[in-house]
């Protein structure tokens, strides 16, 4: 059964390392880089350059995986084909899709002109040589940021991008970096508990983050962008730097005459992760719209995408043991936020449907936990 993982992100690495050698199961990882990125730790990487990738190739010891580098064009699942970029066509029997996600823009006027997005290592560096050149004696131009998107990325970016700022301000002499944290919603964190949130808040506005919620970018420009109220009152903010974190979409790589469609550009799978009309190709992360037994859609996360490719891992082996597919049923263990240096907010899922809330140092290591976890589960 030759089946290929495309994409070694949270869903594509868990499926892999979860697979054990099995007779009838040859198996190929393809990612167009050579490391898998712990994107939730991408806002330390842009804040104070911390590592923040693993190579892949050891982490495939004892799975019978094999890996290759290589960047996908588009996949033909009506041929059963995936096409590279390098020319070579590749067949297989079975099919994990988990390619991420990409920014969406919204069509928002020059906005992808004028900002950068955190979606990868590259955007992290970019923005981490930004930040030391602004506290550098020769800058020049803007040292105010803008963040669109007031979500878990972009909240933990600014937070990240405020403690680096004190540390540089002390260090140089020079004023802080000017922060803007601007959200279309009426709430920062809108998927946070109101008291965790309230707390959040309190953190950003200890760091001076000026937080402009009910706020949407209409247009950005070389150096600012342009936001408007719910009131239609329409005001122009300077940004030296500008990051855009306000949304995502499925990557759009698949072809199929029978492909049913979700939200966001994703495709919708059955209760196997498999997709509608293609029983040979599974699609997990931010790739699927997924939904429990109770019809609830399963969170983008990075938490759900490593429960579906563990899952996933497990369907390959019943398969090639001639057994049949048991349906995927997503848990949540909890949610942490980073709020720079020791400062985090949570809450950890417990029996019974209790929830315990964390904040501080607590919850801070409870962040840390869950990505020490992360790193065993693939180990």
């Amino acid at each position: 059964m030759k089946t290929i993982i495309l994409g070694a992100g949270y869903g594509g690495m868990a499926t892999a390392t979860a697979l054990k050698p099995t007779d009838n199961l040859d198996v190929l990882l393809i990612d167009q880089r050579p490391y898998h990125t712990y994107y939730t730790l991408l806002h330390e990487a842009a804040g104070h350059g911390k590592t923040v990738t693993t190579p892949i190739q050891p982490l495939l010891q004892g799975t019978g995986v094999e890996y290759e580098q290589a960047s996908v064009d588009h996949v033909d699942l009506d041929a059963r084909a995936v096409h590279l970029k390098d020319g070579r066509v590749l067949e297989y029997d079975k099919l994990v899709v988990s390619m991420g996600s990409e920014t969406n823009f919204y069509g928002i006027q020059g906005l992808q002109e004028n900002a950068d997005v955190l979606k990868e290592i590259e955007d992290a560096e970019k923005i981490y040589d930004w930040v030391n050149r602004a506290f550098e004696p020769g800058f020049t131009g803007s040292r105010d940021v803008v963040i669109g998107g007031a979500g878990l990325t972009g909240t933990e970016l600014i937070t990240e991008l405020a403690q680096r700022s004190e540390e540089l301000s002390y260090k140089t002499g020079l004023p802080r970096l000017k922060l803007y944290l601007v959200e279309a919603g009426p709430a920062v964190l809108p998927t946070v508990d109101a008291k965790l949130r309230e707390r959040a808040i309190g953190v950003l506005k200890d760091y001076g983050i000026e937080i402009l919620t009910s706020h949407k970018i209409v247009e950005a420009a070389p150096g600012s962008v342009t936001v408007e109220n719910a009131a239609g009152e329409r005001r122009q903010i300077a940004g030296g730097k500008i990051v855009w974190t306000g949304g995502i979409r499925a990557r759009n790589l698949l072809r199929g005459e029978n492909i049913v469609g979700g939200p966001g550009n994703r495709i919708k799978v059955d209760q196997n992760l498999v997709a509608h009309n293609y029983p040979d190709v599974f699609v997990i992360g931010d790739m699927a719209a997924a939904n429990a037994s109770d019809g609830a859609p399963v969170p983008s996360t990075a938490q759900h995408a490593g429960q579906e490719g563990r899952h996933t891992a497990a369907n390959l082996m019943r398969l090639a043991h001639g057994e049949a597919l048991e349906a995927y049923e997503p848990y949540s263990q909890g949610e942490f936020v980073s709020l720079g240096g020791l400062m985090a907010v949570g809450a950890i899922n417990l029996p019974g449907d209790y929830r315990l809330a964390l904040t501080g140092v607590a919850a801070h290591v409870m962040k840390i936990a869950s990505h020490v976890r992360w790193q065993l589960n693939i180990k």
